[in-house]
């Protein structure tokens, strides 16, 4: 599941906002060193690079990360979450790895890197299930 995970195109992130309701926003991520990795963009467009989510996780920064798959076929279902807490990094080697990792998951990071900053995702729980018959349990980590 951990494979799967790291290996979507595509996660939603979830961040609490100042009044606890949810904000969830889809992200580009990877997963360096065991920790999920999204970048500050300019490739996709944005109003501001002082995102709300940045804002949301420097006032509480427990946050959950969900990838999942949708088939017709209900027997290929699965999902995958990530409970942990943000931090924002600006600079360091974890930065580094994780805009070198994003670039080569990503082709339009290739061409235009990151130049923001980095949301670092420490998990203190993963879990998630699948409708495969082998694998077909919620499991827990």
């Amino acid at each position: 599941m951990r494979s799967r995970f790291a290996d979507a195109p595509v996660a939603r992130l979830a961040t609490l906002r100042a009044d606890g309701t949810p904000r969830l926003v889809p992200i580009t991520f990877v997963v360096v060193d065991g920790l999920v990795c999204s970048a500050v963009d300019e490739v996709k467009p944005k109003s501001t690079t002082r995102l709300a989510r940045l804002a949301d996780v420097g006032r509480d920064p427990r946050v959950g990360v969900v990838v999942d798959h949708y088939a017709d076929d209900w027997s290929a279902l699965w999902w995958v979450r990530v409970d942990g807490i943000a931090t924002v990094h600006e600079e360091g080697g974890t930065r580094e790895r994780a805009l070198a990792a994003l670039a080569a998951k990503y082709p339009p990071y290739a061409e235009e890197p990151p130049s923001g900053v980095v949301l670092v995702v420490t998990p203190t729980r993963w879990s998630g299930w699948s409708a495969a018959p082998t694998c077909g349990e919620t499991f827990h980590c």
